[in-house]
């Protein structure tokens, strides 16, 4: 089966009302072409298809997905099969003639797979919603996995996402097959403490305080009166009032003046910490507080062994005996280090038996098993020593005490460094402002929280004053500086009517924007739900960590043992001279030395941590710069992108056509002319459309420049829109058509030799040719203009030398195309192509062995955004939930296309530099910790060494990630910045 990937698309209705190519399933592979079918399957190709879902239990790698593909593709009727063996799925497409759903179950249990049947109705879609679960006893890797798998087994649960970076898991769930309670209670199920963040409905939510003696029923029935109020919470512990509401109804401020009626009770908006930020305190707060703990007792234990041991005087009192030949050291050793072994490092046991009791292993199991090994024998050790005249102990209490002093350092800077690729999120969130101006109904001013501005206030923006939600500029005129959400250096000028974005800053003038979306409504709030998002999902090279981790720590513990079992035999065979074996060890404690030092220097979570927080880190610096990419799996496809394909208008071009001349051919007035074309075209929501209807009105103005008052059109009759070619309608009786050449030959209209002459030297111009006939004849052509962006041929040139090559796909004629792409510097051009036939030529493109992105405005270009390898959706502006795009741009420059595929590509980058480290770290530190340099050298690595050095490892790994932060956009872009700056 080719490597191919072709993602299964359906039309789904957004909260909105908008419509959005989205994916059904995220790795649906593409059909061959050369596959041949029955004359049967040829007749179900023709006829009804099902679809069905099924959750596979059981794989394990790619070959047992190959396995459950090749055992279903047996069946008759299986038109494709796509199995997901990492989220434990597989997608059947069939012929509900030939087999049903229990057959193919059946097939895959045959196989060797426990099977079970997810239901997807056909007609409507995917509907699935996603909850996020804070995860406070997340250790490493290997957790992350196991939770993720229990999840994924879960009958209802199409996905479950958890980077143990971040502990906030994302689950993708059917509400008509589980819900949310149900998702937790697997959590708890498995060992792990959840704590619910979101449901995965959209609503706004507000938090309120309450001062004094409130009665929460009472208050509780009377907000929940209000028109528009869902949902209304009461935490006593915190006097919080949580309220869930549809903004377009009601608002924070009718919920204060509602309690405030109440008599001896004060409101005000809740202050507490996000809960990001507030949990991640909380953590660093237990890791810096157990590791001060366990200084305090190990300093001590330091000393006693290793320092005060070789102090005259005190090494006396040390080696004193208390009982036979135990020494007053032993038991001071003993001492301090028993609460760090069992207090102190309670929280590994724990994590070891929960890892044990759901059946797999952990770093947890293997810092238990190294520390206990130390601390165990130790105790041995003293016992047999005060037990007996003549046998002098050597105990490992420093080293138990040491690993577990070291790992809580390492899991401490570990947190802190982790927080920091978090920061992109954070400076979103910041950047709306904590107050705002409100304009009253008495024309008077009030400053309010700016959280409690709703739906249709009108708020006051002076200069140097941050926009304290998305809205509308009513009155006024200013610069407004949006490089904090676009990236956009330059600030922008905004007069009334403009659209304006929370967060960005008010620079010269005084504004009143009326407030159009609020809370989570906004820009702001979708860009932080976004890269959250995209922070959580998972990208394909994840998978060699997964596998790697799947069987590293029982690898371990395996090496370890045989390391100590191997030297001990070694010693007792007389494998090595004995004057290899320090004067204070025998053999037996040499061997346990060494295997103690296997079993704690080996280090899953640094392969763990490679990419996701390269991911994060990448994604974060990403959005700061006006560029969101939609998770790991964007970003490792858009580093491998060799071939662009470029829709023009809107994309190459400014997206404004403006029509530049009328060529009229018949015996007729341009008023009567354009107010024909105008009355049609103003029915079009087209850009053409506008541009036609703008023209026309200039010509009304010429011919009336007395009047002020605005044109009124004929009205048009029978209005139709036709896709890819253009409009009609009858207007005073008279049939118009307004649009190509492919128009005017489907309505029997003739295209004379003097028409093809005039529309062949518009295309020469880079000027698209509109034609309008009236009754059958054509009787003029509009020409229009849609001038390149700045710029554009300098980034086509940037792209070559980044080895990657450009095409033009546009539904335009292919004159006016090849014009454009010959200004530009393309020479790959597809032309006339309609939406579906855009798809299609992506596809081929794959199929001839490139890596497609598709660049649109992600509207007409929804087919193939989905198809391509990656979607980039550019110049979304405030729009930017745009469902079939992996990659946003938030400005129209295309300059932001060489970014993403330069930052993508600095992300992996420092991703493989990031495994070289954790596989070259693990590949060498364990033959090291084994004494494979002893016999030379007689070099020894303690245990507390070799665990302050697996501590650290992880540490390195997410500062390497943090690197990413310093990413600099080329300097060429720059560059080209500054010329296209117009001189002040």
């Amino acid at each position: 089966m080719s490597g191919k990937l072709l993602l299964s698309t359906a039309c789904i209705r957004n909260e909105n009302g908008s419509l959005s190519a989205r994916p059904l399933y995220p790795s649906m592979p593409s059909y061959p072409k050369s596959t041949s079918f029955s004359s049967d399957e040829e007749k179900c190709m023709e006829g009804l298809e099902a679809k069905a879902l099924f959750s596979v239990t059981g794989m394990t790698c790619s070959a047992c997905a190959a396995s459950v593909e090749k055992a279903v593709k047996r069946l008759p009727g299986i038109k494709e099969a796509a199995v997901d063996a990492l989220n434990h799925r597989s997608l059947v497409v069939f012929c509900p003639a030939f087999v049903n759903e229990e057959e193919i179950r059946e097939a895959i249990e045959d196989a060797g797979f426990q099977a079970t049947l997810i239901r997807e109705d056909s007609r409507n879609g995917n509907r699935h919603l996603i909850c996020r679960i804070l995860i406070n006893n997340l250790n490493c890797i290997s957790c992350s996995i196991t939770l993720q798998y229990y999840l994924s087994s879960l009958h209802g649960v199409a996905q479950a996402t958890l980077p143990p970076s971040t502990h906030h898991l994302q689950v993708h769930y059917d509400p008509r097959l589980v819900d949310c309670a149900q998702i937790l209670q697997v959590v708890h199920d498995t060992g792990f403490e959840g704590v619910l963040l979101t449901t995965g409905e959209e609503r706004c939510t507000v938090h309120l305080h309450l001062d004094g003696l409130p009665d929460h029923t009472l208050i509780g029935k009377s907000l929940g009166a209000l028109q528009g109020v869902e949902e209304v919470t009461f935490d006593a512990e915190l006097s919080k009032l949580s309220i869930s509401y549809e903004p377009d109804l009601v608002g924070p401020r009718d919920f204060i003046k509602t309690i405030e009626s109440f008599e001896d009770v004060k409101v005000s908006i809740f202050s507490g910490k996000g809960g990001r930020e507030a949990d991640r305190e909380i953590e660093i707060k237990a890791y810096y507080t157990s590791f001060l703990w366990s200084l305090f007792f190990t300093l001590p234990v330091f000393l006693t062994s290793m320092v005060l041991m070789y102090v005259p005087g005190v090494n006396r009192v040390l080696e004193g005996k208390i009982v036979n030949m135990l020494t007053v050291g032993t038991v001071v050793r003993w001492a301090l280090t028993t609460p760090v072994q069992f207090i102190i490092g309670r929280r590994f046991y724990v994590g070891a038996y929960k890892a044990l009791k759901r059946g797999a292993a952990n770093m947890d199991v293997l810092i238990a098993l190294g520390t206990n090994a130390a601390y165990f024998y130790s105790v041995y050790s003293a016992i047999r020593s005060a037990s007996s005249d003549d046998f002098e102990s050597t105990d490992f209490f420093e080293t138990s005490a040491m690993l577990i002093s070291f790992i809580l350092l390492g899991k401490y800077l570990e947190v802190v460094a982790k927080g920091k690729t978090s920061e992109a999120i954070e400076k979103l969130m910041d950047l709306s402002p904590e107050t705002a101006t409100l304009m009253t109904a008495e024309g008077e001013e009030e400053e309010i929280d700016s959280r409690l501005v709703q739906k249709n206030d009108v708020l006051k923006i002076v200069p140097g004053a941050k926009v304290a939600c998305d809205g509308v500029i009513v009155w006024g005129r200013s610069h407004v500086s949006e490089s904090m959400i676009t990236g956009e250096s330059r600030p922008v000028a905004k007069g009334k009517g403009d659209a304006v974005i929370g967060g960005t800053l008010n620079a010269n003038g005084v504004l009143h924007v009326r407030a159009t979306k609020v809370g989570s409504e906004s820009a702001l709030a979708q860009i932080v739900r976004l890269v959250e998002s995209a922070q959580l999902a998972r990208a394909p090279v994840q998978k060699f960590a997964d596998l790697i981790s799947k069987f590293f720590v029982p690898l371990v513990i395996v090496a370890s043992i045989s390391t100590w079992f191997g030297w001990f035999w070694a010693g007792k065979l007389k494998g090595y001279p004995e004057s290899w074996i320090p004067g204070s060890m025998d053999g037996f404690e040499l061997a346990l030395e060494f295997g103690i030092s296997v079993m704690v220097i080996a280090c899953p979570c640094a392969l763990g941590l490679a990419t996701p927080t390269a991911v994060m880190v990448g994604t974060g610096v990403g959005a700061s710069q006006g560029v969101l990419i939609k998770g790991g799996h964007a970003l490792e496809n858009t580093h491998k992108v060799n071939c662009i394909v470029f829709d023009k208008t809107g994309t190459l071009t400014i997206g404004a056509p403006v029509v530049v001349n009328a060529n009229l051919l018949k015996d007729i007035n341009i008023q009567e002319f354009t107010s024909l074309a105008a009355a049609v075209e103003v029915n079009s929501e087209h850009p053409l459309a506008k541009a036609i209807v703008e023209y026309a009105k200039k010509c009304w103005q010429q011919d009336n420049e007395e009047e002020s008052s605005c044109p009124i059109w004929p009205e048009a009759c029978d209005f139709e829109a036709i896709t890819g070619q253009g409009v009609k309608a009858v207007v005073r009786g008279r049939q118009v058509l307004i649009g190509n050449k492919s128009l005017m030959l489907d309505h029997s209209v003739d295209i004379t030799t003097d028409v093809e002459e005039k529309l062949k030297e518009a295309e020469g111009l880079a000027q698209s040719g509109i034609l309008i006939s009236f009754d059958r004849q054509v009787h003029g052509i509009l020409l229009v203009s849609d001038p390149l962006k700045p710029g554009a041929r300098e980034a086509i040139s940037i792209l070559k030398s980044m080895k990657i090559s450009s095409i033009i796909m546009t539904g335009d004629n292919l004159g006016t195309a090849n014009a454009i792409a010959k200004e530009v510097g393309i020479d790959v051009v597809f032309a006339q192509a309609k939406p579906q036939d855009k798809a299609q030529k992506v596809k081929e493109l794959q199929a001839a062995g490139n890596v497609v992105a598709m660049v649109g405005d992600g509207i007409n270009d929804s087919p193939a955004l989905v198809a391509a390898d990656v979607g980039v959706a550019i110049g979304a502006g405030t729009d930017i939930a745009i469902e079939a795009a992996d990659v946003v741009l938030m400005k129209s420059n295309l300059e932001d296309v060489i970014t993403a595929i330069d930052l993508s590509r600095k992300t992996f980058w420092r991703i493989r530099l990031n495994y070289i480290w954790a596989l070259g770290y693990n590949t060498l530190g364990i033959p090291l910790a084994a004494g494979a340099l002893f016999p030379w050298t007689r070099f020894r690595l303690p245990p507390w060494l070799a665990g302050a050095a697996m501590a650290a490892s992880s540490v390195s790994v997410v500062c390497s990630s943090l690197l990413l932060k310093n990413y600099k956009r080329p300097k060429v872009l720059d560059a080209l910045a500054m010329r296209q700056t117009p001189n002040l």
